[in-house]
């Protein structure tokens, strides 16, 4: 599915939209650019699920929860250098839990995850281009 999102509001609820076919274990791994919108993205599912708190970068954290009618499990995986790494951070536990991972820059973690949605965020003019693919 292709989506163009013109700003911020556009972009959480198509995520919002998106997030009416996530159930637990469900994995959303997304990829774009510092600063095409992932994290906004999140946001929309996070509202989508009645989060108790808005979604930022876990970037310093690697992950942050976000509990609701269903726990968002947010990872930021930028900083990590090889797959040894997740597992200081117990990915394991996350991965197919009660909750719904999305993980920002997946590339290392791809080996341990089976199936996912895949969320790609590109500059467009004016906006972003959002296209999301069901590899589950």
């Amino acid at each position: 599915m292709n989506f163009y999102a013109a700003n911020d509001e556009e972009t959480r609820k198509i995520a919002k939209d998106f997030a009416k076919q996530l159930k637990p274990g469900d994995i959303v791994c997304m990829t774009g650019e510092l600063g095409a919108g992932k994290t906004t993205f999140t946001k929309g599912i996070a509202e989508a699920f009645n989060s108790l708190y808005e979604p930022v970068s876990p970037t310093f954290n690697i992950v942050n929860e976000y509990p609701g009618d269903l726990t968002i499990y947010h990872f930021d995986l930028y900083r990590l250098k090889s797959v040894v790494d997740l597992y200081s951070v117990d990915i394991d536990s996350y991965l197919y839990a009660d909750g719904v991972c999305v993980i920002e820059w997946p590339e290392i973690a791809m080996e341990l995850i089976d199936g996912y949605y895949s969320v790609n965020i590109t500059y467009a003019e004016n906006g972003r281009n959002i296209e999301i693919t069901d590899n589950r």
